[in-house]
């Protein structure tokens, strides 16, 4: 289907019909991602004045974990608190530490998103400092609790580690692998969670803080990194099921389902497309893999639980064991809504500025202007 408009002064060849994708694959919303971390930043507040400095909170924290503070007579008893301080020793480890960072850094060098593995490195030393500030400076009253200390861990340095550097992870993965990532990064984050309390080392609410203290740490990164890459086309804001009438001197491109403007000034008009079920079939073959990779997910997880269920309940007692289970489902919620949130931003910022119009790897391709549309130009 083409079409040629009658206002046009000169013969051109006709242009056909471009069909508008229903969802825009590489893109992710600033805006989205600010919320995001605001709701995590209130939820962290909110876990502090629960847990820190009301009588429930602290009977709550003491009731999960027994004595839980920081020293050697405090860790639980069980066969699991060697293997806890392995883990902790080595995630604690200078050397381990630097090479995930360098890590990040690697992976953000080879899909050129160099900005975005130099961010999430900042973003994971900087979570990690703010925690350790967070338990120095918060105060935890005394309210008489058996259970409870005046000590404050809250929030974890482990955990909020931990979560930061798989989330710096997710800003320089492409989509796939962020997804096949969330599930096994999410239950090595509950592993050194878990280890922190039976060690006796943290409380469940400090887990909790950790994972919310990245998680909001990272929504933050990853904004300020989409409003860079320009990951918002607002000049591609058209509604979905519409089609595209190129400009004859502009350039209208598609690549992997995208429409690229690549001309600012040039004039799209919006058309009803011809085929109104182009889209629905690609949105229904989405939903079905989205469907067969949440099935495999719950798969992994029914399937861990029921081998790490009866050895965690003959070497734990109830009460650290619904902390353990509760921490893991948190941590898994938390990693799973911030990747679906960006499941397809690419966080692509170039360290150079470029022309909008050069280079077609970027999204855009070069523009040919005629010569006889320099004295005057129509508007349609």
């Amino acid at each position: 289907m083409a079409d040629v408009s009658p206002e046009w002064p000169y013969s051109w060849i006709e242009r056909p019909l471009v069909p508008a994708p229903s969802r825009r694959p590489h893109s992710v919303h600033p805006g989205l991602l600010v919320e995001a971390a605001l709701g995590s930043l209130l939820a962290l507040a909110l876990s502090c004045v629960v847990f820190l400095w009301t009588p429930a909170g602290q009977w709550l924290d003491g009731l999960l974990l027994p004595r839980a503070e920081r020293g050697g007579g405090y860790e639980q008893q069980g066969d699991l608190v060697g293997p806890a301080k392995t883990v902790l020793a080595l995630f604690g480890s200078p050397v381990v530490l630097a090479v995930l960072l360098g890590s990040v850094l690697l992976v953000g060098l080879a899909r050129r998103r160099l900005v975005a593995g130099v961010v999430g490195i900042g973003m994971v030393l900087g979570a990690v400092a703010v925690a350790g500030v967070a338990k120095t400076v918060l105060p935890r009253p005394e309210f008489q609790i058996e259970s409870s200390t005046t000590h404050n861990s809250f929030p974890s340095g482990h955990v909020t580690a931990a979560t930061a550097l798989l989330l710096a992870f997710m800003l320089v993965l492409p989509g796939w692998a962020r997804r096949w990532l969330a599930v096994p990064g999410a239950l090595g984050v509950s592993v050194v969670a878990s280890a922190t309390m039976i060690a006796g080392w943290h409380r469940f609410s400090d887990t909790l803080g950790g994972v919310l203290l990245a998680v909001s740490l990272f929504c933050l990164a990853a904004a300020a990194l989409a409003h860079l890459g320009g990951e918002a086309h607002p000049a591609l804001d058209v509604d979905p099921g519409t089609a595209l009438w190129p400009d004859p001197y502009g350039a209208v491109r598609v690549d992997r389902s995208e429409v690229f403007h690549a001309n600012r000034r040039s004039t799209v008009r919006a058309v009803p497309p011809a085929d109104g079920d182009l889209h629905g079939r690609s949105d229904k073959w989405t939903a079905l893999r989205g469907l067969v990779e949440a099935a495999l997910v719950l798969v992994v997880l029914v399937c861990a639980l029921l081998l790490v269920a009866p050895w965690l309940s003959a070497s734990v007692e109830r009460g650290p064991l619904v902390a353990i289970v509760t921490a893991t489902a948190l941590a898994v919620l938390a990693v799973g809504s911030v990747v679906f949130l960006v499941r397809s931003a690419e966080f692509a910022v170039p360290v150079t500025r470029r022309n909008h119009t050069d280079g077609a790897r970027h999204g855009t391709v070069r523009t040919a202007r005629d010569p006889r549309v320099d004295a005057g130009r129509p508007t349609w």
